[in-house]
């Protein structure tokens, strides 16, 4: 186990005599006499200047230690709707350690404000699931973003990454949880503040003005509410914080129109920039038929360590899942599931023994034995798995092209062969006859391999072992009649995979050819995939696996030597991006890449811990 793995404890619901919800943990009432959305807006939004500090801003971030019930979300979210001077975008930032399942937020919701309803039945519907680490959410139509942070504050403050306006310093009393209140934690926050930045908390003890004070805030006692004679706000000093970004509308190149380009092309469209994606194969129009027949699938990674590939994995299928179920009904995933099956009894025992450790929810994972992965499979499955009811099927071609076809993308049929920086900014892609095709403000290389040799043409690479590292692998997926037939009714993944039919067709996969010069199907392949979808479940309970004549489909992947993307800027060559080595998880990544991408080119919160990040960027 990671020695930085923490099992995420919810909380649990407790009330007092007069209904005010309380933590049996702390000891303490989450509100004070005045009830929680009067003392939002006296503390918490007057005290920081608001709604006025907003007004007229494209984005203002507003970041909480502790998320509790919420109140203090909605209030802001409430009075920045009700203004109409607000800001173009509202960034909230929880942390929060003990996070209450949604049906115990409902309970508390239920007594809000006519008015606070939609929006508290809008956030019940997007609560994600009690895991470790960090949740995006999108709200009002992606004009109000709520990034939850789950676990000890201690640590997730360091590895937020935001810029950020308006602190809302909210928790149980310093005497029952001083890790909240710690120089530390006060630190971290300065870190992220901008310039001008400022601070408002109910609680007036002195060991936290001071602190607050040493952590570069000038610090004042104000009236507080109900009873409490002062509160606290302050305001950063001059000559400290970060500069607040300017969202500008930019136009964008996206070199690649896979997977990876496809997902970053979506999430910068949806910000209001100009995409433009370039690759030869934009001018191929696929015949619809074929294009229904393929399938992919976004399972979760689960280690039992919770390593990164596991915590960036989580990520990846949330977003996919935001960025995704509002296409049509031939591109959106199909929530079926997946069953990651285990190979042998003693990978079976260490599924189990993984998911002991890890305590992760059983509406996210949990194991099932041989006779219950039968009947959630259709199929006899002879050691269990792990099931994940989140997990998708999903149809590649179909997405492929809903994405390469929304508003503000526009595709361009040619091979980019070179870049070449311009004298005042941005970037010019140049044919591979050298002639110019095009400019862009930014360019992101989403072309797998080829973007390693586009960088070198205008950086050194040397000093880059990740990019030595990128390996070509050549692989097949079988496609064979599925007729009627609904088995599996789930993914299937172990050594391989196999998806519930669609459309008539049956897919099951995959294989690994590193050093061949060409990637073919072939019928050695559908062999291969035979070979190791039966090592792990009954294929003679498949009816349509490895009969009739197998259509097959064949591609290159590429990979870093420890199986993770690589997301993030150039180092030193200012609106150059990468987007590529999805290796076999060119699903999971596509979202999270462009989420990710476009959080940096607007200076929004970061959907992922700075750790996590750190190991995906160019190293």
């Amino acid at each position: 186990m990671s020695d930085k793995y923490e099992i995420l404890k919810p909380a649990a619901w407790h009330e007092d005599a007069r209904g005010v919800p309380r933590s049996p943990v702390y000891g303490d009432l989450y509100h004070g006499e005045a009830g929680a959305l009067p003392q939002a807006w006296h503390v918490f939004l007057r005290g920081n200047g608001l709604p006025e500090r907003w007004r007229h801003r494209s984005a203002f971030t507003i970041a909480e230690t502790g998320f509790g019930l919420g109140h203090n979300f909605l209030a802001a979210w409430r009075a920045w709707l009700d203004d109409p001077q607000r800001s173009g975008r509202l960034h909230y930032l929880a942390f929060e350690a003990h996070p209450f399942a949604v049906d115990d937020l409902r309970r508390i919701w239920h007594r809000l404000p006519d008015d606070h309803q939609p929006l508290a039945g809008e956030l019940a519907a997007r609560w994600p699931d009690l895991l470790p680490g960090v949740h995006r959410l999108e709200l009002q139509g992606g004009q109000v973003t709520l990034t939850l942070l789950f676990g000890d504050i201690r640590r997730l403050a360091r590895q937020a990454e935001a810029h950020v306006d308006a602190f809302f310093l909210d928790g149980f009393a310093p005497r029952v949880n001083p890790d909240m209140w710690s120089p530390a934690v006060f630190g971290q926050l300065r870190r992220l503040a901008v310039a001008g930045a400022t601070a408002a908390t109910w609680c007036a003890a002195g060991q936290v003005r001071r602190d607050l004070r040493d952590a570069g805030f000038l610090v004042d006692k104000v009236p507080g509410i109900a009873g409490k004679r002062d509160m606290t706000v302050a305001v950063l000093r001059s000559g400290l914080g970060s500069t607040s970004p300017a969202v500008v509308r930019r136009r964008v190149a996206v070199v690649g129109a896979g997977m990876a380009g496809a997902g970053v092309a979506q999430a910068l469209a949806g910000r209001g920039h100009e995409v433009e994606v370039w690759d030869p194969q934009c001018a191929l129009d696929v015949d619809p038929a074929l294009r229904r027949r393929g399938a992919g699938a976004l399972v979760p990674a689960l280690s039992p360590d919770d390593d990164t590939r596991s915590r960036l994995s989580r990520v990846g299928l949330a977003l996919a899942q935001m960025r995704w179920q509002g296409l049509d009904e031939a591109a959106r995933p199909a929530a079926c599931g997946g069953l990651v099956c285990a190979r042998s009894q003693a990978q079976a025992e260490g599924q189990r023994q993984a998911l002991m450790r890890l305590a992760f929810p059983e509406n996210w994972v949990r194991w099932l034995d041989a006779a219950q992965a039968g009947v959630q499979a259709g199929v006899g499955v002879p050691w269990g798995g792990l099931w994940f009811p989140r997990a998708m099927r999903v149809c590649p071609g179909e997405l492929l092209a809903a994405l390469l076809c929304l508003p503000g993308v526009t595709r361009r049929a040619a091979a980019v062969g070179a870049l070449a920086p311009m004298t005042d900014g941005g970037w010019s892609l140049r044919g591979t006859d050298g002639q110019e095709l095009g400019r862009a403000d930014q360019v992101v290389l989403a072309n797998a391999l080829h973007a390693r040799t586009l960088l070198a043409g205008v950086m050194p690479i040397g000093h880059l072992p990740v990019l030595s590292g990128l390996t070509p692998l050549a692989g097949q997926v079988s496609l064979y009649p599925s007729a009627a037939s609904t088995v599996p009714h789930c993914v299937l993944s172990g050594r391989g995979y196999c998806m519930p039919p669609r459309h008539g067709w049956g897919v099951a996969g995959s294989t690994y050819r590193p050093d061949v010069s060409e990637a073919v199907a072939d019928e050695a392949g559908h062999q291969d995939i035979l070979a190791r979808v039966r090592g792990w479940v009954d294929a003679q309970g498949i009816p349509w696996l490895g009969q009739g004549e197998a259509a097959g489909w064949a591609g290159w992947r590429t990979a870093t030597r420890d199986h993770l993307p690589l997301i993030g800027a150039a180092p030193g060559r200012p609106g150059l991006w990468l987007a590529c080595a999805y290796g076999s998880r060119g699903l999971t990544w596509s979202a999270l890449a462009g989420e990710l991408i476009g959080a940096w080119m607007d200076g929004d919160p970061v959907p992922v811990e700075r750790e996590l990040a750190r190991r995906i960027g160019l190293r």
